[in-house]
């Protein structure tokens, strides 16, 4: 998809955002007296506030591009898992938008001025019940695009992928893994050698949706 196709899609987001696929749900395949601590709400206590960054830009062939990370591996939150540019509300942020381009500019060294960023609106919330955030995805669009530097504390590697990968015709590939002892399926996206799953997936599938309708 062209930056100004997708440009135009997003500068006019609707008030009822369409649904993305439901294959990327994660659905539970074994039953037991209790659901595992990942899909329960209030395990560690409350709900904590938190956004990413969905940054979209032109590549230098004009193609909309999306900047997305891969988190390290060990024992870090989501470790080597796909995601945006993101984290928790910090006391001072003008939240949703201050924290994802806070973030933003700590994982990746994203300069908003540089790169024309441009906040345009956002995607739904999405309940993070593995973590317990509640996630606001901050949808910006940049003139150009940026240059990135990955901090190694939060981040492994930068993704520069087009949206084409989450577009309604886009494949989905299925999964069933175990997690904590139960036997799951999920959809997920694959770009590259990577899979996309989980709440990036659902955030992905929904913005895939806005620029395919």
């Amino acid at each position: 998809m062209r930056f100004d196709d997708a440009r135009r899609h997003l500068e006019r987001l609707p008030d009822a955002l369409p649904s993305g696929p439901l294959t990327l749900d994660p659905e539970i395949l074994a039953t037991g007296a209790e659901a595992p601590a990942w899909v329960r709400r209030g395990i560690d206590g409350p709900a904590r506030d938190a956004a990413v960054l969905v940054l979209v830009y032109p590549d230098r062939t004009g193609q909309a591009t999306l900047v997305l990370t891969v988190r390290p591996e060990g024992d870090l939150r989501h470790a080597g898992q796909i995601s945006f540019p993101g984290g928790a509300a910090d006391p001072g942020d003008d939240f949703p938008e201050g924290t994802a381009l806070r973030e933003a500019s700590e994982e990746v060294g994203l300069d908003p001025v540089a790169a024309g960023v441009r906040v345009v609106g956002r995607l739904e919330l999405v309940d993070v019940r593995v973590s317990g955030f509640l996630l606001v995805p901050v949808v910006a669009l940049a003139a150009r695009e940026p240059v990135l530097r990955p901090d190694p504390r939060e981040v492994a590697a930068i993704l520069h992928v087009s949206v084409d990968h989450f577009l309604p015709q886009a494949p989905i590939e299925i999964v069933e893994a175990e997690r904590d002892g139960w036997r799951m399926r999920y959809g997920a996206f694959p770009v590259g050698e990577h899979r996309i799953w989980g709440a990036t997936a659902r955030v992905l599938g929904q913005l895939g949706a806005v620029l395919g309708s």
